[in-house]
């Protein structure tokens, strides 16, 4: 996702691999994202900072509180998401949990809204965000993509997967959408603050007279859907590995289809402030750690994304 200097992806589309589709596995469980709310917080496992191979990179302060503070949208299956017990699962939370074993602290999931997420950053309110949030320069600087104006000091980012962007309509009601020029005079639905809002921005743009795209976002992708499902949208763009899933899982499969390929394949990052240069150099630490010793993979793959893999975590890969 992507907050007000967001970026989901534009050229080829989706939030995981250029190239690379990746199938939504069967293993997929079911969904959830909000506001700052009073919703339970969840802890991603941790082993204790003695047993920890890596507890020594992170800050000392963050070491003796055992609590790294997540700012995540949760409600983005199959990458964060609440489970019908109200735990939250998927994607970035295990890969938090595995980081967890190697830095020997929890990573502790406080739910948010997405275009709010920098600033609960910015402000204190938590360590890093985690929520399928695309790296790119506009972020990675404080600039908002609309105005082009600086409106803070941005954000370094752990990059740990690679995702593009798609759109997807109602099932056998696809009106010859395929691509984003296809939207010219369609209704599209997006989750506020991401790429996906982004690129129809861009696209509305080019747009001829006649032919307006009408743009309708909305606090997370689960509000988009409905608004597709009722008949209010024509279609909604968002992550592939969201629109896979849902695809995959809405109405049992009978909801909703995937039209065109997916565009802008770009990188997943943690983000965390400019100023917290050890606790991101320690991200990456581990992060490289569990690539290594195949945890990544295996995790990768129980949720489908494993055509998004990265070989390295580098800072601030995004463009």
């Amino acid at each position: 996702m992507t907050a007000s200097s967001t970026r989901r992806t534009t050229a080829a589309r989706s939030r995981l691999a250029a190239a690379g589709a990746i199938a939504v596995a069967g293993a997929l469980l079911l969904t959830g994202c909000g506001d700052q709310t009073n919703d339970k917080d969840k802890d991603s496992g941790s082993a204790s900072t003695s047993s920890a191979p890596l507890a020594d990179k992170l800050p000392q302060d963050i070491r003796s509180k055992g609590v790294v503070r997540v700012g995540s949208d949760i409600a983005y299956a199959p990458v964060e998401y609440k489970d019908s017990a109200g735990n939250v699962v998927g994607l970035d939370p295990d890969l938090a949990a595995a980081l967890g074993k190697q830095l020997g602290v929890k990573f502790q999931f406080q739910n948010g809204t997405f275009d709010a997420l920098l600033t609960g950053l910015r402000s204190d309110r938590y360590d890093m965000a985690m929520s399928a949030m695309t790296d790119n320069k506009n972020r990675q600087e404080g600039v908002d993509p609309d105005t082009g104006k600086k409106v803070g000091e941005g954000v370094d980012f752990v990059d740990y997967l690679t995702a593009g962007v798609s759109i997807y309509t109602r099932k056998g009601d696809t009106q010859g959408i395929k691509t984003w020029d296809d939207l010219c005079g369609r209704k599209l639905a997006v989750q506020r603050g991401t790429t996906s809002e982004d690129l129809a921005k861009q696209q509305a743009k080019k747009c001829p007279g006649g032919k307006k795209l009408a743009i309708e976002a909305f606090d997370d992708n689960q509000q988009a859907q409905t608004r597709l499902r009722s008949g209010g949208a024509d279609a909604v763009s968002a992550d592939f590995p969201v629109a896979a899933y849902a695809v995959k899982t809405s109405g049992g499969g009978k909801d909703f289809e995937i039209v065109g390929e997916q565009v802008e394949a770009a990188p997943y990052g943690i983000a965390v402030a400019k100023k917290e240069t050890q606790l991101r150099d320690a991200l990456q630490a581990a992060m490289n750690a569990i690539i290594k010793n195949g945890e990544y993979q295996k995790i990768l793959e129980k949720w489908g994304a494993q055509d998004g893999a990265v070989k390295e975590s580098v800072i601030n890969g995004g463009k």
